[in-house]
């Protein structure tokens, strides 16, 4: 049996008569990569910043390593990396400077793990705080969560402002630390790394949970799409099909069925070409959202 790791259980968060998030239970398990999406305002910042104690649950609970979140929240930061979605240092701090304080904190710290990842992500040592991109700072809090080796990392967009080659490094990174059991919680629009990368995935909608799902089971409910390209319209009839589309002289929509039903079927009318795909998770996110 996977070990728990994040137990979240019926936890709110009012501010004021406003609602953060409300009735969120989650749990995940020891090496699992969970994608945690939702629009802007759907709670998921909420709910990071309740798992990490910078804000008070209005009820419910969250243990994480079985530790209670406010109770023991010193000892969970002590496993825990973190990589909020903006990032604010002292801006003529030099990012060595940065390191050097972070290696005050955490004793297993070692200068050359430091100089690994600034290799890995290309990033300057000696530059100021105030002198990096936005693209620069993040790399610089996603190594302060990497350079102590956390038995967990939450990490809130962390590919905002990264390049496409260093946002696969970091992937890479973090795939290898998956396998020495390191567990991942990673909130994200870009919806198409948590399909690539995660496990599992929670949809949050107005600060409610509204699914949590394997990432294989979304990408195989019985659901393609489907794209025709033809010569002339033509009247499609089959039980199965939905949000059909026609425009440039070709005809999309959604199909779930037995796909040798929808052959017999096409193989009646003139068509050019055919391309049938499962759905993406970003698609399927959509639908969750067009509810």
């Amino acid at each position: 049996m996977s070990k728990e790791v994040i137990k979240i259980k019926n936890l709110s968060k009012y501010y004021g008569n406003i609602m953060g998030v409300k009735d969120i239970n989650l749990t995940i398990n020891q090496g699992e990569i969970f994608g945690f999406i939702g629009p802007n305002g759907a709670g998921k910042s909420t709910t990071i910043r309740a798992m990490l104690n910078f804000l008070f649950p209005t009820s419910g609970k969250i243990e994480i390593f079985g530790l209670d979140s406010v109770k023991d929240s010193n000892l969970i930061k002590e496993k825990v990396g973190y990589v909020p979605s903006e990032v604010n240092y002292y801006d003529y701090m030099k990012v060595r400077d940065l390191f050097n304080f972070n290696k005050s904190l955490y004793p297993n710290v070692t200068q050359k793990e430091i100089d690994r990842l600034c290799k890995l992500f290309d990033l300057n040592q000696n530059r100021k705080i105030n002198k990096l991109s936005f693209g620069n700072k993040k790399k610089v809090a996603i190594i302060q969560a990497l350079m102590f080796n956390p038995q967990l990392l939450i990490f809130d967009e962390p590919t905002n402002g990264l390049d496409p080659l260093i946002q696969n490094k970091l992937f890479d990174e973090l795939l290898t630390r998956q396998k020495q059991g390191v567990t991942i919680f990673l909130s994200s629009h870009n919806l198409r790394e948590v399909e690539k990368y995660c496990d599992r995935v929670g949809i949050v909608r107005n600060g409610k949970i509204i699914d949590v799902k394997k990432i294989d089971q979304l990408n195989n409910k019985n659901i393609k799409k489907v794209v025709i390209k033809l010569m002339k319209k033509i009247n499609l009839s089959l039980e199965g099909i939905s949000d059909l589309i026609y425009k440039n002289k070709e005809l999309s929509f959604k199909y779930k069925g037995e796909i040798s039903k929808l052959l017999n079927t096409l193989s009646e009318v003139e068509v050019l070409d055919v391309n049938i795909i499962p759905l993406s998770l970003e698609e399927d996110f959509l639908d969750y959202y067009g509810e």
